[in-house]
């Protein structure tokens, strides 16, 4: 671990870098370290990206597939076998379809007969096309937003969880721009403090006027009339739109139904898992127990109390007012949306 940044920064041209590539392998900005501290990972196998991933010191679907794009190519320099460093990072976290769709990439180029130069260019691809979509995206989102929009978001949805920009922070992040955001309510995120720790801290760097809420609030809120749109991420849609997202999510979208709040997705076209038919078929990770039993370090609930922790839910398409990715907006959505969108009808 190192608080040194002196390797060069890959030029994904946002203020934030949750990343660093350089000839000695891949930085990580510890994302578990925010925002106390600034502190960064050094991993020079694919072993170390993928444990780097399990560990949640990165995070966020297509973050997780950019790292693991790098991590091919760590072991491709060092002469180590493909189809261990692959299965590795595979095995890494079930459920952010990015993840598989970027080592699909690598594969086909390893398969094509890429060798390391090859490989480190197709995660450079990977990269630099995730901050291409994510500005297409803010752009294609923003036009959603009234003037003086006050959004509620959950989880984080940033640079920090993208190769930049972000999702559906980065739709805020463009929208701000344009000079049509009041205000930005985020949410704590339990148990891993995303929002808190890490969207507030994004927010908090762009100048954008942001308010946090613990996760409970948000229905408080709509009922106040103090929210416009509900803007989330995604770690693996559905071809029927059905989304897998972090877990809160789908409260969040059935409050936003009951008070009449359309309730906006955000994800790149690699985030769309045609062969799933619904969100009935996504693996929903759960991580262990204790993530919900103790705080910074600290017990917070009765011993002898058991915890259950699924980190993701399934918000099903009915309940979405549209899906915006780079290709445009999916709205109303559905199968048949999906398609016609992304190109397939």
């Amino acid at each position: 671990m190192s608080s040194d940044t002196s390797s060069q920064s890959l030029a994904t041209g946002t203020t934030v870098q949750p990343m660093i590539w350089s000839s000695g392998g891949l930085r990580l900005l510890d994302q578990r370290r925010l925002p106390q501290a600034t502190e960064w990972l050094d991993c020079n196998s694919a072993a170390a990206v993928a444990e780097a991933i399990r560990s949640m010191a990165v995070r966020g679907a297509p973050a997780i597939g950019i790292a693991a794009a790098f991590g091919i190519v760590i072991d491709a320099q060092a002469g180590r076998d493909y189809a261990a460093a692959e299965t590795v990072l595979l095995q890494s976290r079930p459920t952010a379809v990015n993840l598989h769709w970027a080592l699909g990439r690598m594969r086909g180029v390893f398969d094509a007969g890429g060798g390391a130069g090859r490989l480190e260019a197709e995660a450079q691809a990977i990269l630099v096309e995730d901050v291409t979509q994510n500005r297409r995206i803010g752009e294609f989102g923003a036009a959603l937003l009234p003037q003086g929009a006050r959004v509620l978001t959950h989880c984080n949805t940033g640079a920090l969880a993208t190769g930049g920009h972000g999702t559906a922070l980065g739709i805020v992040r463009s929208a701000h721009a344009e000079g049509r955001v009041e205000r930005v309510y985020a949410t704590e995120t339990r148990p891993w403090l995303q929002g808190a720790r890490l969207t507030a801290w994004e927010l908090v760097q762009e100048g954008i006027p942001s308010t946090l809420i613990a996760d409970g609030a948000a229905a408080s809120l709509m009922a106040r009339g103090m929210i416009d749109a509900v803007i989330v991420g995604a770690d693996r849609i559905a071809a029927n739109g059905d989304t897998a997202n972090k877990i809160g999510t789908y409260m969040l979208a059935c409050c936003a139904a009951r008070h009449e709040i359309p309730f906006y997705v955000a994800a790149p076209s690699g985030t769309f898992d045609l062969n799933t038919d619904s969100g009935a078929q996504i693996p929903i990770e759960e991580r262990v127990g204790e993530e919900l039993l103790h705080l910074a370090g600290q017990r917070t609930a009765a011993i002898g109390i058991e915890a259950l922790n699924p980190v993701f839910d399934v918000t099903p398409a009915a309940l979405i007012a549209a899906i915006v990715c780079e290709k445009g907006v999916i709205r109303p959505v559905g199968r048949s949306g999906v398609e016609r969108v992304l190109g397939l009808s």
